[in-house]
C-alpha cells in the first residue's frame, strides 16, 4: 500500500528542501524526493546550488581571492610572500568539503523535522484517492499519494545548438568548479553572472580569460551606472570582454575549442582556448516529471505555469523556484518554498518580487535591488539619484578596497526608495539593509536618518541616501 503525506515535495534545492521543512514545522506530515547524488553515489540534497552553484562557486571565488591577495596585495600590508604556489587538487578538495557540508546539513535538518526523505527520481504516476500518486524510482522505489505536491525541480543549463556539454572541453557550470589544471586561455560565452564569476575564479588563478556577450551592452540587467564602472574594473584586472558578438560554428579539437565570432565592427574573428564555459542561461528542469500523466500544464518554455500565488492549473498542486516564472535565485526560490507551505496551512504566504535582490560575486562584488535608472526612465517616472564612492568610505580605506560606489534612487516627490545599487566591497552584504527599507516603503531619507555604526562600509549606503538630497557629509 502506497504510503500518505500531507505535502510531497521533488526536489530538495533550495525552494524544495525549505517548502519541505516549513510545511513540517505547520505540522504537516512531509516527504522530499531528490535524486541529487555526491561522488559516491550518496544523497546530495540542495540541488544545483549547493551542489554546482551557489555554494562552490563561492568557495572557489573565496580561495582564489585568497590566492590572488598573496600575489599581489600582501605587501601593501607589510606582509612578504615567498615561494607562493598553487595547489589546485586541495583547492577544488575544499570546495568539494564545503558542498558536503552543506548536503550533511540538509539531512540533518530533514532528521530534525521528521521529513521522510527519498533517494530517488519522483514523476507523477495520476491521479489517486486522497491526492496523487508519486513513484520514486532510483536508490529507493516507492509508491506514495499526496494530498498535496510542490514540484522543485529547478533547472539545467542551455546549451548552444549543436555544441553539447562534454564537461572537459565545452563546460557548464558544473565543469567549470572542476577544471583539474589551470587552463592557459580560457573562453566565456556569455557576461552574466555565472560567466563573470568563474571567468573570475580561473582569471586570478592564472588563465587568460576573454568573455564573449552577445548583448551590445555590458550586464545589460544591471543599472548602467554600475554595468560601466564593472566593465572598467574587471578590464583593468585582466579580463578580455567583448560585448556585441555574433558567435559562428564553434568546433572542438582534442586539445583545444576554437570559437570563430563576428565583434560589434563587424570584423571577424577567431579565439583558440584550452576550454570553453558556456554560461547563456538555463532551462527549467522537468524531464521525467511525467507532467502528462495528470495534465500538468507548462507554458510555452518550458516552465509549469503557476499564479502569482504558485498554483498550477491542477488543485493542491504547486510549483516554486527555478522550475517556474521569475529570476533563477535560490533566494526567490526559498521565499516561494515558505510562501507555498504557509498557504497549504491556510495562511497567506509572502513574496515581493520587487524586492528580491540580486548579486555577482566577484571582486568587487555587484549587487541591487529595484528599478534602475534605464527602467525608471522608460517608465518616464519622475526620480532623484545620489551615490557615494567608497573611496570616501573610512573602513573601505582600511580593508584596501575602495573600487565603487553606493547608490539610491528615490521617488522624485515621495521619497520612497525605488532602487540601490552597489558596487564594491562586501555589496552582497550591504543589500540586505535596501531590502528592508524598499520592503517596508520607506524613504530615502528614512536610510539617512538611521545611525550607522562607524567604521563601517554601510555607511555608504547612508551617505548615498544623503546625497539624494545634496547632503552626503564625507564627499
Amino acid at each position: 500500500m502506497a504510503k500518505q503525506f500531507d505535502v510531497i515535495v521533488i526536489g530538495a534545492g533550495p525552494g524544495g528542501y525549505i517548502a519541505a521543512i516549513r510545511a513540517a514545522q505547520l505540522g504537516m506530515s512531509v516527504a522530499c524526493i531528490d535524486a541529487w547524488q555526491n561522488g559516491q553515489g550518496g544523497p546530495a540534497p540542495g540541488g544545483t546550488c549547493t551542489n554546482v552553484g551557489c555554494i562552490p562557486s563561492k568557495a572557489l571565488l573565496q580561495s582564489s581571492e585568497h590566492y590572488e591577495a598573496a600575489g599581489h596585495h600582501f605587501a601593501e600590508h607589510g606582509i612578504e610572500v615567498k615561494g607562493l604556489g598553487l595547489k589546485l587538487d586541495t583547492m577544488i578538495s575544499r570546495k568539494n568539503s564545503v558542498v558536503k557540508q552543506n548536503n550533511d546539513g540538509i539531512l540533518y535538518l530533514f532528521k530534525k523535522n521528521k521529513i521522510t526523505f527519498l533517494h530517488g527520481k519522483g514523476a507523477f504516476a495520476g491521479k489517486a484517492d486522497g491526492g496523487y500518486a508519486i513513484k520514486v524510482t532510483g536508490t529507493v522505489n516507492e509508491d506514495l499519494v499526496g494530498k498535496h505536491i510542490v514540484v522543485a525541480t529547478g533547472s539545467s543549463p542551455r546549451e548552444l545548438p549543436g555544441l553539447p556539454f562534454d564537461e572537459k572541453m565545452v563546460l557548464s557550470n558544473d565543469g567549470a568548479l572542476s577544471i583539474d589544471a589551470v587552463p592557459k586561455k580560457l573562453g566565456v560565452i556569455g557576461g552574466g553572472v555565472i560567466g563573470l564569476e568563474m571567468g573570475s575564479v580561473w582569471r586570478r588563478l592564472g588563465s587568460e580569460v576573454t568573455v564573449l556577450e552577445a548583448m551590445p551592452e555590458f550586464l545589460a540587467m544591471a543599472d548602467q551606472q554600475v554595468a560601466k564602472e564593472a566593465q572598467k574594473v574587471f578590464t583593468k584586472q585582466g579580463l578580455i570582454i567583448e560585448t556585441g558578438i555574433k558567435l559562428g560554428d564553434v568546433k572542438t579539437a582534442a586539445k583545444n575549442v576554437t570559437v570563430p565570432y563576428t565583434n560589434a565592427k563587424g570584423e571577424e574573428q577567431k579565439l583558440v582556448v584550452d576550454k570553453l564555459i558556456v554560461s547563456i542561461g538555463r532551462i527549467p528542469y522537468t524531464g521525467g516529471l511525467n507532467a502528462e500523466a495528470v495534465g500538468l500544464k507548462l507554458d510555452e518554455r518550458g516552465f509549469v505555469a503557476v499564479d502569482g500565488d504558485c498554483k498550477t492549473n491542477l488543485p493542491n498542486v504547486w510549483a516554486v523556484g527555478d522550475v517556474v516564472r521569475g529570476p533563477m535565485l535560490a533566494h526567490k526560490a526559498e521565499e516561494e518554498g515558505v510562501a507555498v507551505a504557509e498557504r497549504i496551512a491556510g495562511q497567506h504566504g509572502h513574496v515581493n518580487f520587487d524586492t528580491v535582490p540580486s548579486v555577482i560575486y566577484t571582486s568587487p562584488e555587484i549587487a541591487w535591488v529595484g528599478k534602475n535608472e534605464q527602467q525608471l526612465k522608460k517608465e518616464g517616472r519622475e526620480y532623484k539619484v545620489g551615490t557615494f564612492p567608497f573611496l570616501a568610505n573610512g573602513r573601505a580605506r582600511a580593508l584596501g578596497d575602495t573600487t565603487g560606489f553606493a547608490k539610491v534612487i528615490a521617488d522624485a516627490k515621495t521619497d520612497e526608495v525605488l532602487g540601490v545599487h552597489i558596487i564594491g566591497p562586501m555589496a552582497s552584504e550591504l543589500i540586505a539593509e535596501a531590502v528592508t527599507i524598499m520592503e517596508f516603503k520607506g524613504a530615502s531619507e528614512d536610510i539617512a536618518r538611521i545611525c550607522h555604526a562607524h567604521p563601517t562600509l554601510s555607511e555608504s549606503v547612508k551617505e548615498a541616501a544623503l546625497a539624494v538630497d545634496k547632503r552626503a557629509l564625507n564627499f
